[in-house]
């Protein structure tokens, strides 16, 4: 299951992915994480982690486009999992 966002095609805006309670759950932490943004958006810098939360801005997209961004993350312990952001690109 992914979260999902409309977006306008001029907006540079943040997108978090939250880890918080799976971590908890694990006894973990976020040792690293990279976002894969699709050809048609922007990632304006990398990502942030920042506890369990990592987000990552963006920018660009086409009207009416449809995009999907991946955030995977890599625990201390080395545990490796990944969540879905649906944007679709829409006038506001």
């Amino acid at each position: 299951m992914s979260d999902s966002f409309i977006k306008d095609p001029a907006a540079r805006l943040d997108y978090s992915w939250d880890w918080t309670a799976w971590l908890a759950d694990v006894d973990d932490a976020i040792s690293s994480a990279t976002v894969a943004v699709p050809a048609g958006l922007t990632a304006v810098g990398s990502p942030v982690v920042d506890g369990g939360l990592v987000t990552q801005r963006v920018e660009g997209g086409d009207v009416d486009g449809a995009y999907r961004l991946v955030c995977q993350i890599i625990t201390v312990d080395g545990l490796i999992d990944e969540r879905k952001i649906d944007l679709t690109i829409s006038e506001r």
